[in-house]
């Protein structure tokens, strides 16, 4: 069975959606964050950099939540989460799913920091932020997920991101990605993975 090791508040919680989708248990280890919401020492020891999530599965340690969820698919030999190997859908995909964490985090993080921290979001920030929402609302097309009616890995990746903007009111201007948010919270999955784990933002 798949360990799991679960930080709070974390992209760990894209790792249990996606078990839930597959019907897959795992035996999770939670972590809680401490004082400025920081990692614990603990996973230190699980991770040299002191990651969540991180998985283990038959002596194996598998760190970052993209290659662990395509691991999982991989593993458990599902074609649902993915358009077809070699259409252009599928490429489209696998774009999507490295975009979020290769450039839209790294944008979305301008803003959610200051606004972590109750400052004002610079001007700068903003302008990036709605550079990338309005690229995702393009990528959406008639929705109500990114490909469609069907869920994919693209939509489980980019829901850590989305649910920190939306703690932050970030998503405001963009009532497309709000409805889009709205439907990924309504996920059987999502739902199942946060009543067992708890939000993926952190409490006000």
């Amino acid at each position: 069975m798949i360990t799991l090791h679960a930080l709070e508040f974390s992209r760990a919680t894209r790792v249990l959606w996606l078990l839930e989708n597959l019907g897959q248990p795992c035996e999770r280890i939670d972590y809680e964050r401490k004082a400025k919401f920081r990692a614990p020492e603990a996973l230190s020891h699980v991770h040299p950099l002191g990651k969540s999530p991180v998985i283990e599965d038959n002596g194996e340690m598998i760190a970052e939540s993209s290659t662990i969820l395509r691991y999982l698919v991989t593993k458990y030999g599902d074609h649902s989460h993915r358009p077809p190997k070699g259409t252009e859908a599928f490429w489209r995909h696998e774009a999507l799913f490295d975009y979020v964490e290769a450039s839209l985090a790294g944008g979305a993080m301008q803003a959610i920091m200051p606004a972590f921290q109750g400052k004002d979001v610079p001007q700068e920030a903003k302008t990036g932020l709605n550079k990338h929402l309005s690229y995702l609302e393009r990528e959406l097309a008639e929705g109500p997920f990114l490909f469609g009616a069907e869920l994919t890995l693209a939509d489980i990746q980019v829901s850590y991101i989305l649910a920190l903007l939306a703690k932050f009111e970030l998503l405001n201007n963009h009532p497309k990605i709000v409805a889009y948010w709205e439907a990924l919270q309504s996920h059987p999955g999502l739902i199942a993975a946060t009543r067992a784990a708890g939000p993926m933002a952190p409490p006000n």
